[in-house]
């Protein structure tokens, strides 16, 4: 079945759930209502224009364009309190207009839905990379420092800061508390790199140290990719710095059932994004109509919990789970 027939036959579903006014939703999915509330440093705008709320739409690159379109298409038919401002990044551009008239749309509206963007590799090095500001961490190798010292040799600079290491070890702490989580494994190789990953891991033991209700341990990069692959139930909240949480989740992703079904969000402390969980634009399947939208819809989902619209949230993200339950209804794609 084609991605587009998947979102068609979801929003077949949604239909008798939404019958009634939204208040009876309430009640009926009010437990996973509570479940799926997601917790963030970064606060919820308020809603304007009658209730509404304006979120900035990036396609980006790939599949995003029609990953979007879906998302739009089942918030139509659901009635969903939510305007889309859409701001185009062309990733051909050497050029960053496009990049800051995104940032911009972003500041205004403090939340965003975005598609993957291709990394543009023709720029310069003397050029920093501003998409670090769509990212939930900002340094590590991201940081974009790097120069050619001499002819063929190149240097790359790793950037660990303690009030950033120390932010994301809190984060990921408070929520493993408020989600009722009992262990965070932080992911390092301090072993090698001594003072940078060594920073990362003292400020989560100082972290550690005001959860006494929550185990904490460490393991290094490598043999965490190995125990995912071999005993992945071992691990509960994982913290790592940016390069690590790339490789990760990626990895994640792929254990159960691929790129096209694990969403993710980027929380700032005034801003919030949110995208699939992998990176990768999907050109190969681009305009095939064949591109899984589960991740993209959960996103979405997580979007709108941000908004604290979680009845809506809660609607969605049951009629997506009882999609992905119905054999007839998978897309032709290899991830599930």
């Amino acid at each position: 079945m084609t991605a587009s027939s998947a979102v068609l036959s979801m929003s077949k579903i949604i239909k008798p759930l939404w019958a009634g006014r939204l208040v009876n939703t309430v009640k009926a999915l009010g437990p996973t209502l509570t479940s799926c509330r997601e917790k963030s440093s970064a606060a919820p705008p308020p809603a304007k224009y009658g209730g509404r709320h304006t979120v900035t739409l990036i396609p980006g690159d790939g599949i995003g364009p029609e990953l979007l379109n879906h998302v739009r298409e089942v918030f139509r038919f659901s009635c969903v309190p939510v305007d889309f401002e859409v701001v185009h990044v062309n990733s051909a551009l050497t050029t960053e207009d496009d990049i800051n008239d995104a940032i911009t749309a972003i500041r205004r509206n403090g939340v965003a839905l975005k598609g993957n963007i291709e990394t543009n590799h023709i720029m310069p090095p003397s050029v920093k990379s501003r998409n670090n500001l769509l990212r939930e961490n900002t340094e590590g190798e991201y940081s974009s420092l790097e120069h050619e010292s001499v002819s063929g040799v190149v240097e790359s600079l790793k950037i660990i800061t303690r009030v950033n290491s120390l932010r994301i070890a809190e984060y990921a702490f408070r929520l493993a508390r408020d989600k009722g989580r009992r262990r965070v494994t932080a992911v390092h190789k301090a072993n090698i790199m001594k003072l940078g990953d060594g920073l990362f891991l003292q400020c989560c033991n100082e972290v550690a140290s005001g959860y006494p209700d929550i185990k904490f341990d460490s393991m290094i990069v490598d043999n965490t990719t190995m125990q995912l692959v071999s005993n992945p139930e071992q691990f509960d909240v994982m913290v790592m710095p940016n390069l690590y949480g790339n490789v990760v989740s990626n990895v994640c992703a792929g254990l159960v059932g691929g790129p096209g079904l694990v969403p993710g969000a980027n929380y700032g402390r005034d801003y919030a994004v949110f995208e699939t969980a992998t990176r990768n634009t999907g050109k190969s399947i681009a305009n095939r109509n064949i591109a899984n939208p589960t991740a993209m819809l959960l996103a979405s989902c997580m979007m709108l919990d941000h908004l604290k619209l979680y009845d809506y949230a809660s609607l969605l993200r049951n009629a997506i789970l009882t999609c992905m339950n119905e054999t007839r209804l998978h897309t032709l794609t290899t991830e599930l």
